[in-house]
C-alpha cells in the first residue's frame, strides 16, 4: 500500500485523485480504469449513493460491482484516497455507512467525507454527536472523516463546519475545502490560516466564474454540471495551497458539457492536465506535521493486512 502521497527526498509531492463526482455516472471499475489511462495516482468513489440525478444506477456494494472494483485496482495499480457520502440528514442511521466504510478501508481509503442535511437549525448538538458516532464508527476502519461544508446544505461555510469538528474533538476528524464552496461562501484565507493543520488531508478541485448564484438552486446547478478546469475561472488555487498545510488534490470538476464533448475519458484528462498547470508547482508556506493518514494506513493493517494494487 502506497502512503497517501510520494515522498521525494524530504519534499511533499501530492498525489491528485479522480472524483467520482467528475464523472459520476460512471461505474466505478470503468472510473479505475479512466484514472489509470489519464495520469491519476487515485480515485474517490461515491461508496455510499445518495440518490442525485445523474448517479451511477449500479450499486457500489454489489457482489459483482466489488469484484470487479477489486480487479480493475489490482491490474492498474491504482489507489483508492477517499469515499463518499456519509450525509447528516434527519433520518441519520448509522448502521447504513458500515459496509460502505468496511468496502472502503479493504481497497485502502483513507478518509471518508460527511456532510449535513438536516432541516433545522438549531440542531449543533446533534451534528455533533452524529458526526462523532460518525467518526467512532470510521475509527474502527482506519478512516478519518472530512465534514465538507457545501454552500446549500445545512453548513454553509467554514467556520460552521470548524465549529462541529471542533465540539466532537475526535482525533480522526478534520475539514474538506472544496475550492467551490469556499469560493461560494466567501471563505477568506485567513480562516483557513486559523484552523489546525492537522484537520486537511486533501482538498476538492475545480474553478468557477466571478459571482456566486442568487439562489440555491443556482448554487446546486453549478455544483453538479458546471465547473470549470482550473485555470478558468477565478479560483486563486495558488493562495489556497499556500495557507493550507500539504494536501493531496481531489479533481472534482462534473461538467455536463464537456462530457457530452469530449467524453469520459478526454474530460478525465483536460481535469488532470488544467490542475497540474495551473498550480502543480505550488507549495505549502505552512510548515509540514506528520501524515495522520500513515497512521490510519497502519491501524487498517491490523484488520485488513496489507491491500497491493
Amino acid at each position: 500500500m502506497q502512503s497517501s502521497a510520494f515522498e521525494v527526498g524530504n519534499e511533499f509531492s501530492p498525489k491528485y485523485s479522480l472524483s467520482h463526482l467528475t464523472l459520476l455516472d460512471c461505474p466505478i471499475p470503468e472510473l479505475v480504469y479512466i484514472a489509470s489511462r489519464t495520469g491519476y495516482d487515485a480515485i474517490s468513489p461515491r461508496l455510499i449513493p445518495i440518490g442525485t440525478a445523474g448517479e451511477c444506477p449500479f450499486s457500489p456494494l454489489d457482489k459483482e460491482m466489488k469484484r470487479a472494483t477489486r480487479n480493475a485496482l489490482k491490474l492498474t495499480g491504482i489507489d483508492v484516497h477517499e469515499i463518499e457520502l456519509a450525509r447528516i440528514t434527519d433520518q441519520f442511521e448509522l448502521k447504513s455507512f458500515e459496509a460502505a466504510m468496511e468496502f472502503g478501508a479493504e481497497l485502502g481509503a483513507r478518509h471518508l467525507i460527511a456532510s449535513a442535511w438536516t432541516s433545522r437549525r438549531d440542531d449543533h448538538s446533534f451534528l455533533v454527536e452524529t458526526y462523532a458516532q460518525i467518526c467512532d464508527m470510521a475509527d474502527h476502519f482506519g478512516l478519518s472523516v472530512m465534514l465538507e461544508f457545501p454552500s446549500f446544505s445545512r453548513l454553509e461555510n467554514l467556520q460552521e463546519a470548524a465549529g462541529i469538528v471542533r465540539a466532537a474533538n475526535c482525533h480522526n476528524g478534520g475539514i474538506l475545502i472544496d475550492t467551490l464552496y469556499m469560493h461560494m461562501s466567501r471563505v477568506k484565507l485567513t480562516e483557513l490560516a486559523s484552523l489546525p493543520s492537522k484537520w486537511f488531508d486533501f482538498i476538492h478541485i475545480s474553478d468557477v466564474l466571478p459571482g456566486v448564484p442568487d439562489t440555491r438552486a443556482g448554487m446546486i446547478q453549478i455544483a453538479r454540471e458546471a465547473r470549470l478546469y482550473p485555470g478558468e475561472g477565478c479560483i486563486d488555487f495558488e493562495a489556497i495551497i499556500e495557507s493550507l498545510p500539504p494536501v493531496n488534490y481531489s479533481i472534482e470538476t462534473p461538467n455536463r458539457s464537456r462530457v457530452a464533448e469530449l467524453g469520459y475519458e478526454e474530460h478525465a484528462r483536460h481535469c488532470l492536465q488544467a490542475a497540474k498547470r495551473s498550480f502543480g508547482m505550488t507549495k505549502s508556506r505552512r510548515i509540514p506535521l506528520p501524515n495522520r493518514a500513515l497512521m490510519n494506513n497502519q491501524n487498517k493493517k491490523e484488520h485488513y493486512g496489507s491491500h497491493t494494487n
